[in-house]
């Protein structure tokens, strides 16, 4: 069972995760990505000790950066190990998704080959799965290409925690091993091209000489290219592809022509596509294919020149990072989510009230008697009291009322906050955002019974009733155990309890768990949220009135059978 910390810990573990990931890119040669590849386990992944392996040209294996000991790094950094003697640890031990463990039980046999290695004595391990002084980790890299040719391997040590990584770590390796086989494949790539734009910086001769180069670095690449307009009327226009871009998306050269990136662009990425259009910009969006899917990209943006001082254009490097993307996205919800129902979980749950809520109640809603004279034409968040008297500056776009205060800022006057308000009495016509507490009666009988695989089906049926019986944009979340929190906005008094009624209602229909219908009743607590309220004064004020429901009814109403 997860514990309570647990998805901070894992929203914390992502963050790092991402900031040295991004880290990656952010190298100027390929020996600094690597010496950031190696750092980055040390710094972001929880090992003390890191080795980055690179195949060379002739497929034997060279110690290209280490991180973690200045000892080690000075002992084995530039030997060699056999491609073959590789290969023999890259099939022993167990598999873990791409990583490969092997344990101290069957590693001893690798204490004396020819692979450069360094390792600490330490002792026995004193549980099942503390990591042993000679256990090995390793996370091989492999190029985007079709063969899946291996870039090289990173081998890791010393866990800081001392225990072996689990799943959620073993994922974060493998997947950071993959961004790392992208940032050196990128690394080695712009290695090639910033010295061929250095030749093509040159005098004409040197120019014209280097174009072969350049077309064969363009036509050959392993990633997505083109060239496309710069300035003009035509700007962003597509006049070159090749043919790594025309299969990602899956339209041919001659097509692309007609396009430029912002049409292809997914529309919720427009304006991310124009942020990074100048020179040296990089970003990550999504590009239409010709099936009418989209596809996960990082684009970087370089300026060639095609003559001495002729027009300029915009070269783009295109880098499928779907796999990467759909990684990110799955840690992300794991992070946020409830194992067992897939709900938002605690966390996910204060963050969503948290949205919703500032610490200043009244700032911006006062009674209301109509626009301000003069106002701005509706729609808007403002209410007005007859009061007052209300003037309305165009140029700032605010509005004052008579005693000074200004409602709304520059740009927009009601593009603001929405304040959160509770009904004070379902006469009031107050609509506000209700807070369902809710907590199982009759659950912990069906654990003690039936066992804890029937409970968890009773859950399962529980959440799914929950998100059944609310409306779409509402949040039902699972804090832990038989508690359960559903955020319903936009609701009256008499709303907020009909709803409880309802869902109630649903939960206490028979539910089959372990071969048997079985039964369990609800207690529901209704609160509100209020602007000057805390997420935790919000989620106690809902628990509380929970209780005096559960306590005011007896336990023949509580119990559903």
């Amino acid at each position: 069972m997860e514990t309570e910390s647990e998805p901070y810990v894992r929203l914390a573990t992502l963050r790092q995760l991402h900031k040295v990931v991004a880290d990656l890119n952010g190298a100027g040669s390929l020996a600094d990505t690597l010496q950031n590849v190696a750092d980055g386990i040390v710094s972001g992944l929880n090992y003390e000790l890191a080795c980055v392996n690179l195949v060379r040209s002739d497929g034997d294996l060279v110690v290209a950066a280490f991180a973690g000991s200045a000892a080690a790094e000075a002992l084995i950094t530039g030997r060699v190990g056999p491609r073959a003697s590789w290969e023999r640890r890259l099939s022993m031990g167990e598999a873990w998704g791409e990583l490969r463990f092997i344990p101290h039980t069957e590693g001893w046999v690798l204490i004396e080959d020819d692979v450069p290695q360094w390792h600490t004595e330490g002792p026995e391990p004193r549980f099942e799965d503390e990591w042993h002084p000679r256990d090995r980790l390793y996370a091989p890299m492999y190029g985007s290409g079709g063969g899946r040719e291996l870039l090289g391997v990173i081998s890791v040590d010393r866990p800081r925690n001392g225990r072996r990584p689990g799943p959620w770590g073993q994922e974060a390796l493998q997947m950071y091993a993959s961004q790392a086989a992208i940032a050196i494949s990128n690394a080695r790539l712009r290695a090639n091209m910033q010295r061929a734009l250095v030749r093509l910086e040159r005098e004409q001769q040197a120019l014209r000489s280097s174009e072969e180069s350049f077309r064969q670095a363009f036509e050959y690449a392993p990633s997505g290219m083109a060239i496309a307009e710069m300035g003009g009327d035509q700007h962003g226009r597509l006049l070159r592809t090749n043919d790594a871009l025309c299969r990602l998306l899956g339209r041919p050269a001659s097509a692309l022509r007609r396009y430029s990136f912002a049409d292809l662009v997914h529309p919720e990425d427009v304006g991310t596509l124009l942020r990074t259009s100048a020179e040296g910009g990089r970003a990550e969006i999504r590009l239409g294919r010709r099936d009418s899917s989209y596809v996960w990209v990082s684009l970087r943006n370089s300026v060639v020149a095609d003559t001495a001082d002729g027009p300029r254009f915009l070269l783009t490097h295109v880098e499928d990072i779907e796999d990467r993307k759909r990684h990110e996205i799955a840690l992300a919800h794991r992070a946020s989510h409830d194992a067992l129902t897939g709900l938002p979980n605690s966390a996910e749950l204060r963050s969503r009230l948290s949205a919703k809520l500032c610490e200043r109640p009244g700032t911006v809603r006062v009674p209301s008697a109509g626009p301000a004279p003069g106002g701005p034409p509706g729609p808007y968040d403002y209410e007005f009291d007859g009061s007052y008297e209300y003037d309305y500056d165009a140029d700032t776009e605010t509005i004052f009322n008579s005693d000074g205060y200004s409602f709304g800022h520059s740009g927009n006057p009601y593009d603001h906050h929405v304040h959160v308000v509770a009904p004070e009495s379902d006469d009031d016509g107050t609509k506000g955002l209700a807070v369902l507490f809710c907590d199982l009666d009759g659950f912990k009988s069906i654990n003690d019974r039936f066992g804890h695989q029937a409970g968890d089906e009773v859950l399962i049926e529980v959440a799914r009733r929950l998100t059944t019986g609310v409306r779409e944009g509402d949040t039902v979340a699972r804090l832990g155990g038989d508690e359960f929190v559903v955020l319903a906005d936009g609701l009256g008094v008499a709303d907020a309890a009909d709803l409880a009624a309802r869902l109630r209602n649903a939960i206490i229909l028979p539910i089959r768990a372990g071969g048997r219908a079985v039964r369990v009743g609800a207690s529901f607590g209704i609160g509100w949220a209020s602007c000057g309220m805390t997420v935790d004064a919000v989620l106690t004020s809902a628990d509380e009135r929970m209780y005096v429901e559960k306590r005011s009814r007896s336990k023949v109403h509580r119990r559903a059978g």
